[in-house]
């Protein structure tokens, strides 16, 4: 099972992900999320996926973010789906497990 933390930043809606799979192709994902927008898709969505349809297409494609297209605020920034897709990546064995960030830095 794959963990991940993903902190959005200064919304504070912290969401929580475990991903599972036992074949490589197939994943189960456990989402906790502070955000209301994450937690409705996967309500709707269901939580068992096809790998290779989350992890493998070009950036911003995919059932996730295609849900996010029609049912999410305007915020495009926020890193929640790629860091849910990142799961899935390491559960899967399509991606080392390594941390991501995104830094500010100041002079």
């Amino acid at each position: 099972m794959t963990k991940v933390k993903i902190d959005p930043g200064v919304c504070g809606l912290i969401t929580a992900v475990e991903a599972e799979s036992e074949d490589g192709m197939e994943v189960t994902l456990k989402v906790k999320s502070g955000c209301e927008s994450i937690r409705k898709m996967f309500e709707e969505l269901g939580d068992t996926f096809d790998a290779y349809e989350l992890c493998l297409g070009k950036p911003g494609t995919g059932p996730l973010y295609e849900y996010a297209q029609e049912h999410f605020p305007g915020h495009c920034a926020c890193p929640a789906i790629a860091g849910i897709t990142k799961a899935v990546e390491v559960a899967c064995h399509l991606a080392l497990p390594k941390n991501a960030s995104i830094t500010f830095e100041t002079e």
